[in-house]
């Protein structure tokens, strides 16, 4: 199973695209590990650095409406070969996060205001979040603080990531 705890990157703007996820002038790269250098390489926000600021996070916070645009599976396996398999959002486009279920990641929507008190609260600090996918609990922490929030995720999409994916819960159904 993949790692669900790590540190956070923060990603205040709401419909962040695919391509801006993975432009499009990589989807001809062979392998998924290919795409690591080019995770979020063309996404526009006010003093971010794609090379720096990716590094060794797991979990993305972001606000709602991401992975629209193309419907690809190279958006996650960008975010998979960076060690990222976490993506907390109020929401995201329906095939998006299909894929990441599908690749053994998690994709959590929670509502607006549980997403604006993450951001209000912990972006820009040094905050890590644990997701209990067991118990439908996200733990952050911070600074010496943390507090448990509940999601909820269907039970078949929880079973694709205990499983590690489509591959693996096949491998083992059939």
């Amino acid at each position: 199973m993949k790692n669900f705890s790590g540190k956070v990157l923060f990603l205040d703007r709401s419909d962040i695209n695919t391509d801006e996820i993975i432009p499009a002038k990589y989807l001809t790269e062979i392998t998924k590990e290919a795409l690591t250098p080019y995770l979020l390489e063309d996404l526009s926000l006010p003093s971010f650095n794609n090379k720096e600021d990716i590094k060794d996070k797991v979990v993305i916070v972001t606000r709602e409406n991401f992975g629209c645009g193309s419907s690809r599976e190279h958006a996650p396996w960008a975010l998979e070969v960076n060690g990222i398999n976490v993506v907390i959002a109020e929401n995201f486009a329906r095939i998006f996060r299909q894929n990441m279920y599908n690749c053994g990641m998690m994709a959590i929507e929670l509502s607006n205001e549980k997403i604006a008190h993450l951001f209000d609260t912990y972006a820009g600090k040094n905050t890590s979040i644990t997701i209990d996918i067991e118990n439908d609990k996200i733990i952050v922490s911070s600074e010496g603080a943390s507090e448990e929030i509940d999601f909820k995720v269907g039970e078949f999409d929880k079973t694709l990531v205990l499983e590690g994916g489509w591959v693996g819960y096949a491998d083992k159904k059939y």
